[in-house]
Protein backbone atom coordinates (compact mmCIF):
# COMPACT_ATOMS: atom_id res chain seq x y z
CA UNK A 1 0.00 0.00 0.00
CA UNK A 2 1.07 3.59 -1.24
CA UNK A 3 2.69 5.51 1.83
CA UNK A 4 0.48 8.86 3.22
CA UNK A 5 3.04 11.58 3.35
CA UNK A 6 2.67 14.71 4.94
CA UNK A 7 3.31 17.74 2.65
CA UNK A 8 1.98 21.20 3.96
CA UNK A 9 1.16 21.90 7.54
CA UNK A 10 -0.35 25.10 8.93
CA UNK A 11 -0.87 26.70 12.71
CA UNK A 12 -2.24 29.53 14.91
CA UNK A 13 -1.81 29.34 18.53
CA UNK A 14 -1.21 31.29 21.73
CA UNK A 15 2.74 30.46 20.90
CA UNK A 16 1.97 32.38 17.02
CA UNK A 17 0.85 32.44 14.30
CA UNK A 18 3.17 30.37 11.87
CA UNK A 19 5.25 27.44 12.09
CA UNK A 20 8.38 29.18 12.69
CA UNK A 21 6.99 31.21 15.38
CA UNK A 22 5.52 28.30 17.02
CA UNK A 23 8.64 26.50 16.79
CA UNK A 24 10.85 29.07 18.21
CA UNK A 25 8.56 29.18 20.95
CA UNK A 26 8.55 25.64 21.80
CA UNK A 27 12.34 25.02 21.61
CA UNK A 28 12.59 27.83 24.15
CA UNK A 29 10.26 26.61 26.30
CA UNK A 30 8.43 29.39 26.25
CA UNK A 31 4.37 29.31 27.66
CA UNK A 32 1.31 30.98 25.99
CA UNK A 33 -0.76 30.53 28.82
CA UNK A 34 -1.63 34.12 29.96
CA UNK A 35 -4.97 36.40 31.19
CA UNK A 36 -7.48 37.15 28.33
CA UNK A 37 -6.71 40.09 26.90
CA UNK A 38 -9.52 40.40 24.12
CA UNK A 39 -12.24 37.73 25.14
CA UNK A 40 -14.86 39.01 27.71
CA UNK A 41 -14.83 36.64 30.45
CA UNK A 42 -16.30 36.97 34.51
CA UNK A 43 -12.95 35.13 34.64
CA UNK A 44 -10.41 37.03 32.54
CA UNK A 45 -8.66 38.48 35.50
CA UNK A 46 -8.75 34.86 38.04
CA UNK A 47 -8.22 32.03 35.47
CA UNK A 48 -5.36 31.46 32.53
CA UNK A 49 -5.96 30.89 28.75
CA UNK A 50 -4.31 30.10 25.78
CA UNK A 51 -5.57 32.69 23.94
CA UNK A 52 -4.07 33.77 20.26
CA UNK A 53 -3.28 37.67 21.14
CA UNK A 54 -4.26 38.29 17.55
CA UNK A 55 -8.17 40.25 17.35
CA UNK A 56 -10.41 39.14 15.12
CA UNK A 57 -10.74 42.75 13.47
CA UNK A 58 -7.02 41.87 12.87
CA UNK A 59 -8.08 38.61 11.52
CA UNK A 60 -11.05 39.77 9.12
CA UNK A 61 -8.50 42.22 7.65
CA UNK A 62 -5.92 39.94 6.83
CA UNK A 63 -8.35 37.46 5.07
CA UNK A 64 -10.52 40.10 3.75
CA UNK A 65 -13.90 38.65 5.41
CA UNK A 66 -16.39 40.78 5.33
CA UNK A 67 -19.19 38.21 6.45
CA UNK A 68 -20.86 39.13 9.91
CA UNK A 69 -21.74 35.89 11.37
CA UNK A 70 -18.26 34.11 10.30
CA UNK A 71 -16.84 33.42 13.71
CA UNK A 72 -13.24 32.93 15.47
CA UNK A 73 -13.33 29.73 15.05
CA UNK A 74 -13.40 29.94 11.60
CA UNK A 75 -11.10 32.89 11.14
CA UNK A 76 -8.20 30.75 13.00
CA UNK A 77 -9.24 27.69 10.94
CA UNK A 78 -8.06 29.79 7.87
CA UNK A 79 -5.64 31.00 8.94
CA UNK A 80 -3.98 27.82 9.43
CA UNK A 81 -5.34 26.61 6.53
CA UNK A 82 -4.06 28.99 4.30
CA UNK A 83 0.00 28.72 5.89
CA UNK A 84 -0.63 24.65 5.33
CA UNK A 85 -1.95 25.55 1.37
CA UNK A 86 1.41 27.74 0.65
CA UNK A 87 3.29 25.08 2.11
CA UNK A 88 2.04 22.47 0.05
CA UNK A 89 1.77 24.68 -3.19
CA UNK A 90 -1.43 23.51 -4.17
CA UNK A 91 -3.12 25.35 -6.89
CA UNK A 92 -6.37 26.80 -7.49
CA UNK A 93 -7.23 23.71 -9.51
CA UNK A 94 -6.19 21.04 -7.42
CA UNK A 95 -8.47 22.91 -4.33
CA UNK A 96 -11.14 22.94 -6.43
CA UNK A 97 -10.92 19.22 -7.73
CA UNK A 98 -13.42 16.59 -6.86
CA UNK A 99 -10.29 14.34 -5.29
CA UNK A 100 -9.37 17.18 -2.62
CA UNK A 101 -10.89 16.27 0.57
CA UNK A 102 -11.54 18.65 3.44
CA UNK A 103 -12.07 16.95 6.58
CA UNK A 104 -11.94 19.46 9.56
CA UNK A 105 -12.90 19.16 13.72
CA UNK A 106 -14.02 21.26 16.35
CA UNK A 107 -16.04 21.32 19.56
CA UNK A 108 -17.16 24.65 19.70
CA UNK A 109 -18.35 25.99 16.44
CA UNK A 110 -20.48 28.89 16.45
CA UNK A 111 -20.83 28.55 19.80
CA UNK A 112 -18.42 31.22 20.33
CA UNK A 113 -21.61 33.78 19.14
CA UNK A 114 -24.12 32.32 21.56
CA UNK A 115 -24.56 35.86 23.17
CA UNK A 116 -25.41 37.49 19.76
CA UNK A 117 -27.47 35.21 18.16
CA UNK A 118 -29.56 35.22 21.46
CA UNK A 119 -29.57 39.13 21.43
CA UNK A 120 -30.86 39.03 17.81
CA UNK A 121 -33.38 36.50 18.88
CA UNK A 122 -34.37 39.16 21.56
CA UNK A 123 -34.32 42.13 19.13
CA UNK A 124 -34.93 41.10 15.37
CA UNK A 125 -38.07 39.38 13.85
CA UNK A 126 -35.68 39.05 10.77
CA UNK A 127 -33.43 36.63 12.64
CA UNK A 128 -29.74 36.64 12.99
CA UNK A 129 -26.51 36.71 10.95
CA UNK A 130 -25.61 33.98 13.54
CA UNK A 131 -27.90 31.29 12.63
CA UNK A 132 -25.86 30.06 9.60
CA UNK A 133 -22.62 30.04 11.59
CA UNK A 134 -23.75 28.41 15.03
CA UNK A 135 -23.68 24.77 13.63
CA UNK A 136 -20.70 22.76 14.41
CA UNK A 137 -20.50 21.55 10.52
CA UNK A 138 -20.28 25.80 9.82
CA UNK A 139 -16.21 26.19 9.95
CA UNK A 140 -15.98 23.20 7.31
CA UNK A 141 -18.62 24.66 4.75
CA UNK A 142 -17.38 28.47 5.53
CA UNK A 143 -14.02 26.88 3.89
CA UNK A 144 -15.64 25.23 1.37
CA UNK A 145 -17.44 28.15 0.15
CA UNK A 146 -14.71 30.21 0.61
CA UNK A 147 -12.20 28.29 -1.54
CA UNK A 148 -14.16 26.23 -3.80
CA UNK A 149 -13.99 22.80 -2.56
CA UNK A 150 -15.92 20.65 -4.40
CA UNK A 151 -14.72 16.93 -2.93
CA UNK A 152 -15.78 15.20 0.03
CA UNK A 153 -16.30 17.71 3.15
CA UNK A 154 -16.63 16.33 6.88
CA UNK A 155 -16.69 17.49 10.26
CA UNK A 156 -15.90 15.35 13.33
CA UNK A 157 -16.58 16.26 16.53
CA UNK A 158 -15.16 13.39 19.33
CA UNK A 159 -14.50 15.78 22.01
CA UNK A 160 -10.59 16.74 22.56
CA UNK A 161 -10.22 13.32 19.77
CA UNK A 162 -11.68 15.28 17.16
CA UNK A 163 -8.39 16.99 15.06
CA UNK A 164 -6.69 13.73 15.25
CA UNK A 165 -9.37 11.81 14.22
CA UNK A 166 -9.89 13.90 11.00
CA UNK A 167 -6.31 13.43 9.99
CA UNK A 168 -7.07 9.89 10.43
CA UNK A 169 -10.44 10.00 8.45
CA UNK A 170 -8.60 11.65 6.09
CA UNK A 171 -5.71 9.16 5.54
CA UNK A 172 -8.49 6.69 4.88
CA UNK A 173 -10.17 8.60 2.26
CA UNK A 174 -7.14 8.48 0.72
CA UNK A 175 -6.08 4.57 1.38
CA UNK A 176 -9.50 3.55 -0.22
CA UNK A 177 -9.09 5.89 -3.47
CA UNK A 178 -12.01 8.36 -2.43
CA UNK A 179 -9.64 11.00 -2.52
CA UNK A 180 -6.13 11.77 -4.02
CA UNK A 181 -5.30 14.58 -1.33
CA UNK A 182 -7.04 15.29 2.06
CA UNK A 183 -6.50 18.87 3.78
CA UNK A 184 -7.28 17.58 7.42
CA UNK A 185 -7.10 19.67 10.73
CA UNK A 186 -8.92 21.66 13.44
CA UNK A 187 -9.85 24.97 15.03
CA UNK A 188 -11.48 25.68 18.25
CA UNK A 189 -11.52 29.12 19.68
CA UNK A 190 -12.35 30.27 23.29
CA UNK A 191 -16.50 30.38 24.14
CA UNK A 192 -18.28 31.39 27.16
CA UNK A 193 -19.82 27.65 26.51
CA UNK A 194 -16.40 25.64 27.06
CA UNK A 195 -15.29 28.53 29.63
CA UNK A 196 -18.24 28.03 31.75
CA UNK A 197 -18.82 24.22 30.84
CA UNK A 198 -15.23 23.26 32.11
CA UNK A 199 -15.51 25.24 35.02
CA UNK A 200 -18.42 23.59 35.84
CA UNK A 201 -16.47 19.95 35.90
CA UNK A 202 -13.88 21.73 38.55
CA UNK A 203 -11.03 20.86 36.27
CA UNK A 204 -9.79 24.39 35.19
CA UNK A 205 -6.75 25.15 37.22
CA UNK A 206 -6.68 28.19 39.14
CA UNK A 207 -2.55 28.73 37.88
CA UNK A 208 -0.57 27.59 34.85
CA UNK A 209 -1.29 23.56 34.19
CA UNK A 210 1.71 21.41 35.22
CA UNK A 211 1.20 18.19 33.22
CA UNK A 212 2.13 14.93 35.27
CA UNK A 213 2.93 17.27 37.98
CA UNK A 214 2.16 15.47 41.53
CA UNK A 215 0.09 18.83 42.33
CA UNK A 216 -1.47 19.34 39.42
CA UNK A 217 -4.80 21.48 39.74
CA UNK A 218 -6.64 21.05 36.28
CA UNK A 219 -5.99 22.16 32.68
CA UNK A 220 -6.33 25.84 31.01
CA UNK A 221 -8.42 25.99 27.93
CA UNK A 222 -6.26 27.47 24.74
CA UNK A 223 -7.83 28.46 21.24
CA UNK A 224 -6.00 27.88 17.84
CA UNK A 225 -5.90 25.92 14.75
CA UNK A 226 -3.66 23.37 12.93
CA UNK A 227 -4.54 22.02 9.50
CA UNK A 228 -1.74 19.57 7.38
CA UNK A 229 -1.86 18.38 3.96
CA UNK A 230 -1.63 14.39 3.58
CA UNK A 231 -1.35 12.83 0.01
CA UNK A 232 0.11 9.86 -1.54
CA UNK A 233 4.53 9.50 -1.71
CA UNK A 234 3.81 8.86 -5.59
CA UNK A 235 1.68 12.39 -5.85
CA UNK A 236 4.24 14.33 -3.98
CA UNK A 237 7.28 13.48 -6.09
CA UNK A 238 9.55 17.09 -6.70
CA UNK A 239 7.47 17.99 -3.07
CA UNK A 240 8.59 19.20 0.02
CA UNK A 241 7.75 15.98 2.70
CA UNK A 242 7.60 17.14 5.92
CA UNK A 243 6.94 13.27 7.82
CA UNK A 244 5.25 9.71 6.79
CA UNK A 245 1.99 9.40 8.14
CA UNK A 246 2.55 5.67 9.47
CA UNK A 247 -0.53 4.74 11.61
CA UNK A 248 -3.31 5.45 13.83
CA UNK A 249 -5.35 3.88 15.65
CA UNK A 250 -9.20 4.81 17.95
CA UNK A 251 -10.29 2.91 20.41
CA UNK A 252 -12.85 3.85 23.79
CA UNK A 253 -13.14 2.46 27.05
CA UNK A 254 -16.38 3.73 27.28
CA UNK A 255 -16.22 4.46 30.56
CA UNK A 256 -17.31 7.95 31.69
CA UNK A 257 -18.59 10.80 30.10
CA UNK A 258 -15.57 12.75 31.69
CA UNK A 259 -13.35 10.67 32.45
CA UNK A 260 -11.07 7.60 31.35
CA UNK A 261 -10.89 4.15 33.45
CA UNK A 262 -8.24 3.08 36.19
CA UNK A 263 -6.80 1.04 34.04
CA UNK A 264 -6.33 3.04 30.85
CA UNK A 265 -8.11 0.87 28.66
CA UNK A 266 -9.02 3.13 25.67
CA UNK A 267 -5.43 4.56 25.83
CA UNK A 268 -3.46 1.56 25.75
CA UNK A 269 -5.70 0.16 22.90
CA UNK A 270 -5.31 3.21 20.92
CA UNK A 271 -1.39 3.40 20.99
CA UNK A 272 -0.99 -0.48 20.98
CA UNK A 273 -2.90 -0.04 17.80
CA UNK A 274 -1.41 2.60 16.19
CA UNK A 275 1.60 1.21 16.68
CA UNK A 276 0.51 -2.13 14.82
CA UNK A 277 -1.21 -0.11 12.70
CA UNK A 278 2.49 1.22 11.56
CA UNK A 279 4.19 -1.92 11.08
CA UNK A 280 6.72 -1.08 13.84
CA UNK A 281 7.26 -2.36 18.12
CA UNK A 282 6.86 -0.02 20.77
CA UNK A 283 10.48 0.57 21.41
CA UNK A 284 10.89 2.48 17.82
CA UNK A 285 8.73 5.20 19.37
CA UNK A 286 11.51 7.58 19.99
CA UNK A 287 9.47 10.44 21.49
CA UNK A 288 5.58 10.85 22.83
CA UNK A 289 3.55 14.12 22.74
CA UNK A 290 1.78 13.07 25.61
CA UNK A 291 -2.37 14.22 25.47
CA UNK A 292 -1.39 15.58 29.37
CA UNK A 293 -3.91 17.97 29.98
CA UNK A 294 -3.37 18.18 33.98
CA UNK A 295 -6.02 16.73 35.13
CA UNK A 296 -5.92 14.53 38.10
CA UNK A 297 -7.66 11.45 35.94
CA UNK A 298 -5.59 11.99 33.11
CA UNK A 299 -2.14 12.34 33.77
CA UNK A 300 -2.03 9.22 36.35
CA UNK A 301 -4.10 7.12 33.32
CA UNK A 302 -2.14 7.60 30.67
CA UNK A 303 1.13 8.04 32.69
CA UNK A 304 -0.35 3.60 33.51
CA UNK A 305 -1.49 3.68 30.17
CA UNK A 306 2.19 3.98 28.77
CA UNK A 307 3.70 2.10 31.76
CA UNK A 308 1.65 -0.67 30.52
CA UNK A 309 2.76 -0.78 26.45
CA UNK A 310 6.36 0.48 26.74
CA UNK A 311 9.43 -1.91 28.57
CA UNK A 312 10.96 1.39 28.96
CA UNK A 313 8.63 4.90 28.66
CA UNK A 314 10.41 7.06 25.97
CA UNK A 315 10.92 10.86 26.40
CA UNK A 316 7.29 12.34 26.16
CA UNK A 317 6.25 15.90 27.22
CA UNK A 318 2.96 17.70 26.87
CA UNK A 319 2.47 21.23 24.60
CA UNK A 320 -0.60 21.81 26.39
CA UNK A 321 1.49 23.21 29.03
CA UNK A 322 2.49 25.60 26.13
CA UNK A 323 -0.44 26.26 24.50
CA UNK A 324 -3.66 25.36 26.71
CA UNK A 325 -5.87 22.64 25.92
CA UNK A 326 -7.38 23.67 22.61
CA UNK A 327 -9.88 21.11 22.24
CA UNK A 328 -10.79 20.27 19.06
CA UNK A 329 -7.56 21.63 17.04
CA UNK A 330 -5.36 19.77 20.13
CA UNK A 331 -5.17 16.90 17.70
CA UNK A 332 -4.30 18.72 14.80
CA UNK A 333 -1.94 21.17 16.76
CA UNK A 334 0.30 18.60 18.27
CA UNK A 335 0.29 16.25 15.17
CA UNK A 336 2.28 19.54 13.67
CA UNK A 337 4.17 19.94 16.54
CA UNK A 338 5.29 16.08 15.94
CA UNK A 339 6.28 17.09 12.59
CA UNK A 340 8.36 19.86 13.59
CA UNK A 341 10.64 17.13 15.85
CA UNK A 342 10.73 14.54 12.53
CA UNK A 343 11.62 17.49 10.18
CA UNK A 344 14.55 19.11 12.95
CA UNK A 345 15.72 15.93 14.67
CA UNK A 346 14.91 17.66 18.21
CA UNK A 347 12.36 17.40 21.02
CA UNK A 348 9.97 19.94 22.89
CA UNK A 349 9.80 20.11 27.10
CA UNK A 350 6.97 19.96 28.93
CA UNK A 351 6.99 22.71 31.26
CA UNK A 352 6.29 23.48 34.69
CA UNK A 353 6.61 20.12 36.23
CA UNK A 354 8.43 19.61 39.66
CA UNK A 355 7.88 16.16 40.94
CA UNK A 356 6.56 12.88 39.43
CA UNK A 357 3.27 11.59 40.34
CA UNK A 358 3.68 8.95 42.97
CA UNK A 359 2.07 6.58 41.94
CA UNK A 360 4.26 6.12 37.97
CA UNK A 361 7.06 8.20 38.98
CA UNK A 362 7.42 8.82 35.44
CA UNK A 363 9.23 12.18 34.56
CA UNK A 364 8.64 14.30 31.26
CA UNK A 365 10.99 15.51 29.11
CA UNK A 366 12.21 18.56 30.68
CA UNK A 367 14.66 20.53 28.58
CA UNK A 368 15.07 20.82 24.89
CA UNK A 369 17.44 18.73 23.18
CA UNK A 370 18.19 17.78 19.87
CA UNK A 371 18.31 13.87 19.06
CA UNK A 372 17.67 11.38 16.10
CA UNK A 373 14.02 11.13 15.98
CA UNK A 374 12.43 8.39 13.41
CA UNK A 375 8.80 8.09 15.42
CA UNK A 376 6.52 10.81 17.05
CA UNK A 377 3.56 9.35 18.87
CA UNK A 378 0.74 11.78 19.56
CA UNK A 379 -2.12 11.27 21.93
CA UNK A 380 -5.45 12.38 21.85
CA UNK A 381 -7.79 11.49 24.08
CA UNK A 382 -11.46 12.98 24.26
CA UNK A 383 -14.30 12.85 26.54
CA UNK A 384 -16.46 9.61 26.45
CA UNK A 385 -13.57 7.54 26.19
CA UNK A 386 -12.78 8.65 22.48
CA UNK A 387 -9.33 7.76 22.70
CA UNK A 388 -7.00 8.59 19.28
CA UNK A 389 -3.21 7.92 18.73
CA UNK A 390 -1.40 9.33 15.93
CA UNK A 391 2.47 8.00 14.89
CA UNK A 392 4.52 10.03 12.33
CA UNK A 393 7.99 9.10 10.92
CA UNK A 394 10.95 10.47 9.60
CA UNK A 395 10.52 10.98 5.52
Amino acid sequence: MSRIVVTGIGVITALGDSLAANRDALKKGQCGISFLELFPSRYAETLRFGEVKVSNEQLRQKFKVQDKGVTRTSLLAIHAFEEALKNSGLSTEQLASYDTALIGANTVGGMCLTDELYHDANNDTQGSEYISSYDIGSVNLYMQQRYGIKGIGNTINTACSSSANAIMYGARLIQHGLAKRAIVGGSDSLAKFTINGFNSLQILSPEICRPFDAARQGLNLGEGAAYLVLEKEEDAIGKKIYAVFSGACNASDAFHPSSLSDEGDGPYLAMSGAIQAAGITSNQIDFVNAHGTATVNNDEVESKAMLRLFKEVPAFASSKSNTGHTLGGSGAIEAVYSILSLEHQELYPSLHFETAIESTGLKPLLAYVQQPVQHVMSNSFGFGGNCSSLIFSKA
